[in-house]
């Protein structure tokens, strides 16, 4: 039992590094993501992730790749750190009968992680996404096909003298995560800065469920012996494979909560009622391939995050000699 009182803290520490690492290496394809993922039919500024990221560098030079890192590099610590201590707390004491671990302990472990990590991950992508998705509005708003001055003014005024500088072709004001929340818990309270905490739950919930057994039974294929730890490759790719094919299995639950999650909307963009009304008017209007929206982008910012933060994660514990 102390074992495990110790190895927490070092857990906690561990998981936050490596969030911060990982988020640092991939946030420029998960702002593609976000932009190509509030892209509506006929309102497209975007053809793809490399489109993205190179209208983003020419229009907002390179550090606009990295809108909202802030946010996640700050809050990043504590989500991750919850995410894998919770899913290693859950995993412990679901094995105490001497059983082992079987899939459906895994999964139950995980559930318990998802549901764990919403409490940091729904306020951080809440203000993570209106930086990000700033750069989109503004590139939407200078082609005049585009533009609805009636509209853009009628459509969720809320947050809009943030993004907006009172001319079509000039670039947004720069807005800060601070600025953002004062003026959610101002109008809104706290509420505000959990909306879409359905989406998220029903996101990052069957995102563990997935992640945490695969990842755990193709981590152990690579184990010399069942008393030694896999070599780090085997861990990073074990990590990248499960985040990747979890992430994409949610992705149609990511697409609803980042279309919930955005404040602000371009012209012609109706704002939702919820994830049922979300995910109605999505298939009405733009189908179901609009749920596979950034599917690939956010593939490939799952599969580093996750497998680099494993490493990170075990490597560290390992070197405080704690052990999992």
């Amino acid at each position: 039992m102390s074992q495990q009182q110790i190895s927490l803290p070092a857990k906690l520490i561990n998981g936050g590094i490596a969030g911060i690492v990982g988020v640092t290496c991939v946030f420029p394809i998960d702002l593609a993501k976000t932009r190509l993922q509030n892209q509506r039919q006929g309102q497209q500024v975007y053809k793809n992730m490399m489109d993205c990221l190179i209208k983003t560098v020419r229009s907002e030079g390179y550090f606009g790749m990295y809108r909202g890192a802030a946010v996640n590099l700050t809050l990043v610590t504590p989500e991750k750190a919850i995410k894998l201590a919770a899913n290693d707390f859950f995993r412990h004491h679901l094995s105490k009968d001497g059983k082992g671990q079987t899939v459906f302990k895994e999964m139950l472990a995980g559930c318990g992680a998802g549901m764990c990590q919403v409490v940091i991950t729904t306020p951080m992508e809440m203000l993570k996404i209106q930086l990000q998705d700033a750069g989109r509005l503004a590139a939407q708003q200078q082609k005049p096909v585009m533009m609805s001055p009636t509209k853009l003014v009628a459509t969720n005024t809320m947050l809009s003298r943030s993004y907006n500088s009172g001319t079509v072709a000039s670039a947004p004001r720069a807005v800060s995560a601070t600025q953002i929340a004062k003026d959610l818990l101002r109008t809104q309270g706290i509420q505000g800065l959990y909306r879409g905490l359905g989406a998220t739950l029903i996101r990052d919930v069957p995102f563990s469920i997935v992640y945490f057994p695969l990842f755990a039974n193709l981590n152990r294929l690579g184990k010399p012996s069942p008393e030694e730890s896999s070599p780090f490759y085997w861990a990073f790719l074990s990590g990248c494979v499960a985040g990747s094919t979890a992430a994409v299995a949610v992705n149609p639950c990511d697409v609803v909560k980042t279309r919930l999650q955005s404040l602000n909307k371009g012209s012609s963009e109706e704002a939702y009622n919820g994830v049922v009304d979300c995910v109605s008017k999505i298939m009405q209007k733009e189908g179901p391939s609009a749920f596979l929206k950034g599917a690939g982008c956010r593939a490939l910012v799952i599969a580093p995050l996750f497998g680099i933060a494993q490493v990170m994660y075990f490597a560290g514990i390992a070197l405080l000699g704690w052990g999992t």
